[in-house]
C-alpha cells in the first residue's frame, strides 16, 4: 500500500481540476480520475467575479477564460421583491463606471470545464477520463487509495497520500468520510431547466445579466449564453414533483408561461435542438451539506460535500474554493510546513463559513419577495425556517458564520433566527434604495450579509492580483493560518 501519488482526485469538474492543478503546481504526484470524457454537459452556467478573477488567476487560466468569447456579466438583473419592476444587481461598487474585475461570465460549462481539466494536465497532473472510482481503500487509520475501472474495464487500484473526492451531488464514495448528509427543508426545491435557440436579451449594459424572476410557483433562471443560446430553469417546490416527473418538458414549459416576465423574453423563439442542449432536464433537493468535510487521508470538495441553492450562482465558486483550501492542506502537509489536523482543520472552518455565509444571504434574500398567497413563497420567510433546521445550521456553521459563538448555546438557535430576520430587513432596504440612488453607489454592498457573502470572493481575487488580501480587516483571527503569497498553500508564520 506504498502511495504512487501524493494526491488522488476523484471528479474533472471545476473543483477536482482546481485541486489537482493546485498540488500539482507544487510539484507534487497527481492522479486525476473522471468517470466521463470531456467534453460533457453540465448544469451551473453563471459564475461569480470571483471564480474569474480569483481563481482563474491562481490557476493561471485567467486569460484564457477571458480569451474564449463567453458571454460577460455585470450582475444580476431581478423581479424579486415588493418593487413589480425589475431592478439591477451590479458588482461594482460604481454601476456607471464598473472596475475591471466587478465582471464574471455565463459560460457553457462543457468549455469552461474543459479549460481547468485540459490546465491540470498541463501543469503536471495525471488525468485519466472514462475511469469511474468504484470504492475507497481504507484501514483502520486513514484513506490509503481508491478502486477504479479503466477504460478497457479493467478493475484498477491506486494510492495515495490524500484523495479528494470531487464527483459531484452523485458521489459513490463521499460516505468514505464519515458524517451524514443534512438536506435543508427551507430550501428543499425542485429544478427543471432546459434551453432554446436564442431569447431577447436586456438592454445595455445589462445585455449579459442573469435575469431571476419570482413567480407564483416559485422563480425562474434566464441566462443568454450565446447569442442563439439561452438556459432556462425553474425552481419550484417539491409538490410539483408529479407533474414534472409525467412530462418534464411540458411541466417546464407552463412554469415559462405562468411568468410574464420571461415568457415576453421567448416569445417566438424555438427550443434548442443542437446536443447536448436538447433536453428538459431535473434536478431535486438541490441544498444540502455534509456533518463532516474530511477524514485523515480524505476530504469532500465541491457537490459531494455541499450545494446551497442556485439563485446567486455560487455553486461554482463554493466548489472551486472549497477545493483550493483543501489543496493548501495537501500541499502544507506534503511540505512539512503545516501538520495535516491544522491544515485540514482550516479548510473545514472557512468551508462551512463560506458555505455558510452564502446560506444566510440566500435566506435573507427569499425572504424579500412578497407574494404572500404564493404557497411557495408563503413558505419562504425567515419566519418559517423550522427549529431543526436552525439548530442544524448552528452546528454546521459552528459560530464561524457570523463571529458570534452564542449559536452554540441553547439560546443560539433563536437568536440566530433574529440574525436572520435582520439581515433581510437589512436586504430589503438596500433593494429599496436603488431607484433612489444616483448610480454612482451601489447601496445593496453597503449592507453587511452582501458584505459577508462577497468578502471571501475580494479576498480570492487580490490574492490572484496582489498576493494576498488588501483588505485584512475582520479575516485575521487568533490561531488562523493565512495564504501564502502564491495561494496554494498556507503560510507557517502564522
Amino acid at each position: 500500500m506504498d502511495p504512487e501519488y501524493d494526491l488522488i482526485v476523484v471528479g474533472g469538474g471545476p473543483a477536482g481540476s482546481t485541486a489537482a492543478a493546485v498540488v500539482a503546481m507544487r510539484g507534487h504526484r497527481v492522479l486525476l480520475l473522471e468517470r466521463e470524457t470531456f467534453p460533457r454537459y453540465q448544469i451551473g452556467e453563471s459564475l461569480l467575479p470571483a471564480t474569474v478573477h480569483g481563481l482563474c488567476g491562481i490557476l493561471g487560466v485567467a486569460d484564457e477564460v477571458a480569451e474564449a468569447g463567453f458571454t460577460l456579466k455585470r450582475g444580476g438583473t431581478l423581479r424579486w421583491g415588493r418593487d413589480p419592476k425589475p431592478w439591477q444587481f451590479s458588482f461594482s461598487m460604481t454601476p456607471r463606471l464598473p472596475e475591471p474585475t466587478a465582471t464574471a461570465f455565463q459560460v457553457e460549462r462543457s468549455r469552461f470545464d474543459e479549460i481547468l481539466l485540459r490546465n491540470a494536465a498541463r501543469v503536471g497532473a495525471e488525468v485519466r477520463e472514462g475511469t469511474p472510482v468504484r470504492r475507497i481503500v481504507a484501514d483502520d487509520e486513514r484513506v490509503r487509495g481508491v478502486e477504479y475501472t479503466d477504460p478497457d474495464g479493467n478493475a484498477r487500484t491506486a494510492y495515495g497520500r490524500y484523495i479528494i473526492d470531487a464527483s459531484g451531488n452523485t458521489s459513490r464514495i463521499h460516505s468514505g468520510v464519515g458524517g451524514t448528509r443534512v438536506y435543508s427543508d427551507f430550501f428543499r426545491n425542485l429544478a427543471v431547466f432546459g434551453y432554446f435557440a436564442g431569447g431577447r436579451r436586456l438592454p445595455e449594459p445589462n445585455r449579459g445579466n442573469i435575469f431571476c424572476a419570482a413567480f407564483d410557483a416559485g422563480w425562474l433562471w434566464y441566462i443568454p449564453l450565446r447569442d442563439d443560446l439561452t438556459s432556462v430553469g425553474a425552481v419550484i417546490s417539491p409538490e410539483h414533483h408529479p407533474d414534472v416527473q409525467r412530462d418534464p418538458r411540458a411541466a417546464w414549459q407552463d412554469m415559462i408561461r405562468a411568468c410574464p416576465e420571461v415568457a415576453e423574453l421567448l416569445d417566438g423563439v424555438p427550443v434548442a435542438t443542437e446536443a447536448p442542449y436538447d433536453r428538459v432536464r431535473v434536478r431535486k433537493d438541490w441544498s444540502y451539506w455534509k456533518t463532516a468535510f474530511w477524514t485523515p487521508g480524505m476530504a469532500l470538495v465541491g457537490d459531494a460535500a455541499c450545494f446551497v441553492d442556485p439563485v446567486l450562482s455560487s455553486g461554482v465558486h463554493l466548489a472551486t474554493y472549497g477545493a483550493l483550501l483543501a489543496a493548501r492542506a495537501v500541499n502544507s502537509a506534503l511540505d512539512g510546513s503545516v501538520s495535516e489536523e491544522r491544515g485540514f482543520a482550516e479548510f473545514e472552518a472557512r468551508y462551512r463559513r463560506e458555505y455558510g455565509v452564502f446560506y444566510e444571504f440566500l435566506i435573507a434574500f427569499y425572504d424579500m419577495e412578497r407574494n404572500e398567497e404564493s404557497y411557495f413563497w408563503s413558505a419562504k420567510k425567515v419566519t418559517n425556517v423550522d427549529s431543526t433546521e436552525v439548530a442544524a445550521f448552528a452546528e454546521l456553521a459552528g459560530g464561524l458564520v457570523s463571529g458570534d459563538t452564542a449559536v452554540l448555546r441553547p439560546e443560539g438557535p433563536g437568536r440566530l433566527g433574529k440574525q436572520w430576520s435582520a439581515a433581510a430587513a437589512e436586504l430589503d432596504g438596500a433593494v429599496g434604495q436603488l431607484a433612489m440612488t444616483d448610480d454612482r453607489v451601489n447601496p445593496l454592498l453597503s449592507t453587511k450579509v452582501v458584505g459577508e457573502t462577497f468578502r471571501t470572493g475580494r479576498d480570492l481575487q487580490d490574492q490572484a492580483l496582489y498576493g494576498g488580501p488588501l483588505d485584512t480587516s475582520g479575516t485575521a483571527e487568533p490561531g488562523r493560518l493565512m495564504a501564502s503569497d502564491d495561494g496554494l498553500g498556507w503560510n507557517p508564520a502564522h
